[in-house]
C-alpha cells in the first residue's frame, strides 16, 4: 500500500539481495589476496626483479592514489543518472579491472630491469585505477542500502565473508594449478586469468541483484535516483577538511590503517616465512587455513559484536591474533604442525580486522550529516579504500626493503641468517605493535550503539521538517 507514490513500509532486505551485495567485494578480497600473498615472490622469483625494485612497484601507485580514490569518492557523489550515484561506475568499470588484473601477471619479453620495472608500475597503476572506479562505488552501497545499526554490521560480514571466499578461492585455486602446472610462469598467467574473469561476474551479481532493492530503497525514502540526497557543493579541499576534522573518522582511519597494515605485512612474509625458515614445500596452505578458517568466523564475530559491541570484538579478536604473532616468531624449523594450528587461530583476528573497521564507518557518515547537513558517503569511503590500498602497497615495500638490506638470496634454497632474522621479525614483533596501536584507538573510540541511535534519531526529525 503506498501514499502518494511512496511505499508506507522500508522495502525488506531479503537474503538474496544480502548475497547479491556480498558478491560484489569478491573479486576484490580475490586480487587484493593474491597480490599480498604473490606479488612480492612473483616480481623477485618469476619476473626477475631485485627486492627492492619489486617493492617499489605498487609504492608508485599509491602517490596516484592519493589523488584518484577521493577524487572518484568525489565524482561518485555528485553523480547524476537515472541509476543513481554509484551504480554506473561500477558496472561501466568491472571489465577493465579484470582484465588490468590479469596484465599484471605477465611477464613481458624485456631485457633490461628498467623496462621491466616501468612495465610492473604501468599495469600496476591502471589496475588501481580501476580497482576503484569499482570497489570504492560499491563500498559506499553499505550506507546506502539500508540505515539500521545491526543490518550494517550484517551487510559488512557478508560483504567481507565473500570478499575472504574470494581470498580464499585463489588460494586453492593456486594449490591447484601449482599441481597441474609445472612453469611458475603459466601458474601465476593462469591465475590472473581466471582471478579476473570471476571478479568480472560477480561484480556484475551485485549491480543485477541489489539495484531493484536500491530502486525501492530510495522510492520509501522519497528521493529521486537522479538526484543527490544532500546536493553537495563544497571544494575538494573543503570536503577533506571537513573529513579531517571528524574526530570518530580519524579513529576509524587509524583503528583500520593499524590493523590492515599488520595483516598485509603478515600476509607479504608469509610465502618467505614458510619456505625459508619453517621449510615447507608450499606456502599456499598456510595461506589457505588462515584465510579460509577466517570466514566461518565472520558469522562469530556477528554474533560476538551484537553481545559485546564493535569495540569488544576487536579487543578479542586483536588480542587473540597477539597471541599468535608472538608464537609464530619463537617457532623452530619443522614445526609445521604448530605452526597450521596458529594460521587457524589468527583467522579470528583477521576475521575482525576485516569486520569492525568496516561496519563502524557508516556510523561515522551519519553522525557527519548530522553535524554538517551533507552527506558524503563517496569521500569517506575513498579515505578507507585508499589505506587499504596503501596498507598492501606499504606492507610490500617494507618486505621488500628489509629483504634487500638483510642479504635476501634470490632463488637460493638457503637464506643468510641476517635475511632469516629479517623474515621472522616482519612475521611477529613489527604486526604485533601495529595491532597494540589499533587497540589503543579502539579503546578511545567515542560512537557507541546508543549514541548512534540517537543520531539516526535526529537525522530523522530533521527529515520530517524539510518540505
Amino acid at each position: 500500500m503506498e501514499t502518494s507514490g511512496k511505499p508506507l513500509h522500508r522495502p525488506k532486505l531479503r537474503w538474496s539481495t544480502k548475497l547479491a551485495y556480498g558478491a560484489g567485494d569478491m573479486g576484490a578480497g580475490l586480487t587484493s589476496n593474491l597480490l599480498a600473498f604473490s606479488f612480492l615472490i612473483f616480481l623477485t622469483n618469476v619476473a626477475g626483479l631485485e627486492p627492492l625494485a619489486a617493492g617499489t612497484v605498487l609504492l608508485i601507485g599509491k602517490i596516484w592514489d592519493a589523488i584518484n580514490d577521493p577524487l572518484v569518492g568525489i565524482l561518485s557523489d555528485r553523480t547524476r543518472s537515472r541509476w543513481g550515484r554509484r551504480y554506473p561506475w561500477i558496472a561501466l568499470t568491472a571489465i577493465p579491472f579484470g582484465l588490468t588484473f590479469y596484465l599484471n601477471w605477465i611477464v613481458p619479453e624485456l631485457t633490461s630491469q628498467a623496462a621491466l620495472f616501468w612495465y610492473y608500475v604501468g599495469v600496476s597503476i591502471l589496475f588501481q585505477v580501476f580497482f576503484t572506479t569499482t570497489n570504492l562505488p560499491y563500498s559506499t552501497l553499505t550506507a546506502e542500502l539500508t540505515q539500521d545499526y545491526d543490518e550494517r554490521t550484517e551487510l559488512t560480514s557478508f560483504r567481507l565473508s565473500f570478499s575472504l571466499i574470494g581470498a580464499v578461492a585463489v588460494l586453492a585455486l593456486g594449490l591447484v594449478v601449482s599441481n597441474l602446472i609445472e612453469d611458475s610462469q603459466q601458474q601465476y598467467q593462469v591465475l590472473g586469468l581466471i582471478g579476473g574473469g570471476i571478479s568480472i561476474l560477480t561484480i556484475f551479481w551485485c549491480v543485477l541483484g541489489t539495484f531493484p532493492y536500491y530502486k525501492n530503497q530510495a522510492d520509501y525514502r522519497g528521493r529521486s535516483l537522479n538526484s543527490a540526497e544532500v546536493e553537495n557543493s563544497s571544494s575538494f579541499l573543503q570536503q577533506l577538511k571537513i573529513v579531517f576534522s571528524n574526530r570518530p573518522f580519524l579513529f576509524v582511519v587509524g583503528i583500520y590503517l593499524f590493523s590492515w597494515l599488520a595483516l598485509q605485512i603478515t600476509a607479504t612474509i608469509i610465502p618467505f616465512y614458510v619456505t625459508f625458515w619453517m621449510g615447507a614445500d608450499d606456502y599456499f596452505l598456510a595461506a589457505l587455513l588462515v584465510q579460509g578458517t577466517a570466514i566461518l568466523m565472520m558469522s562469530v564475530c556477528n554474533l560476538i559484536s551484537k553481545r559485546l559491541g564493535k569495540k569488544g570484538l576487536y579487543f578479542l579478536g586483536s588480542g587473540l591474533w597477539i597471541l599468535v604473532q608472538i608464537g609464530l616468531f619463537f617457532l623452530k624449523p619443522g614445526q609445521l604442525g604448530t605452526m597450521y594450528f596458529l594460521c587457524v587461530l589468527a583467522s579470528f583476528g583477521v576475521a575482525t580486522a576485516y569486520v569492525v573497521p568496516w561496519s563502524i564507518l557508516p556510523d561515522v557518515i551519519e553522525l557527519d550529516e548530522l553535524n554538517t547537513g551533507q552527506r558524503r558517503e563517496g569521500i569517506f569511503y575513498a579515505f578507507m579504500t585508499l589505506l587499504q590500498k596503501v596498507g598492501l602497497a606499504v606492507g610490500i615495500f617494507l618486505v621488500g626493503l628489509a629483504l634487500q638490506t638483510s642479504g635476501f638470496v634470490q632463488e637460493a634454497v638457503t637464506q643468510p641468517e641476517s635475511a632469516l632474522l629479517a623474515i621472522r621479525f616482519f612475521m611477529g614483533p613489527f604486526p604485533l605493535i601495529l595491532l597494540i596501536c589499533g587497540i589503543v584507538l579502539a579503546y578511545f573510540y567515542p560512537i557507541t550503539k546508543a549514541s548512534h541511535a540517537e543520531t539516526l534519531l535526529k537525522l530523522a526529525e530533521r527529515r520530517q521538517q524539510v518540505p
